[in-house]
């Protein structure tokens, strides 16, 4: 059975012969009484506080563990955002070497064209010297046939 300062102070004692002074005991009593009644509300008072500071807990666990969740969720789009960043930079790099492949066989074609150009033109130039060596060698033919001519054409003014 618990007792309240309200029983200590309703609490009646038998008188007796030579017993306890009354007044010391029912001063006594009160005081108890009192100290009681100060460590019941400070007893409240102190319950009160565990369950609002049980309360903050909950929400300060509550807090963390958004936190965390948040902290995960960062560090997953962080990978995403590096995945995407590594897996870009990786098509970069293709359509780079496409584009340099494609501008290198480019330019291979040119070389290759030049060079068939090249070989196109000493070949019209070795024929462009054939037929102007045939047509000096013909007007030379022609010269030489026109001074036999001139020659005979005078020998036979000469008889």
């Amino acid at each position: 059975m618990r007792i309240t300062p309200l029983d200590i102070q309703q609490k009646q004692f038998p008188m007796k012969f030579r017993g306890f002074d009354v007044e010391e005991v029912y001063a006594f009593l009160e005081v108890i009484r009192e100290e009681m009644e100060d460590l019941l509300r400070e007893n409240a008072s102190l319950k009160e506080n565990v369950i609002r500071l049980e309360n903050q807990i909950k929400e300060y666990r509550d807090v963390e563990t958004a936190l965390r969740e948040t902290l995960v969720t960062a560090q997953q789009m962080v990978e995403e955002y590096k995945t995407n960043a590594r897996k870009e930079a990786e098509l970069i790099v293709k359509e780079a070497e496409l584009k340099a492949d494609a501008v290198i066989k480019e330019a291979q074609e040119k070389v290759i064209k030049i060079h068939e150009d090249i070989v196109d033109l000493k070949g019209i130039r070795r024929h462009f010297k054939e037929e102007l060596r045939r047509l000096i060698e013909g007007h030379l033919k022609m010269l030489e046939f026109d001074k036999e001519r001139e020659e005979e054409g005078r020998g036979m003014k000469e008889e």
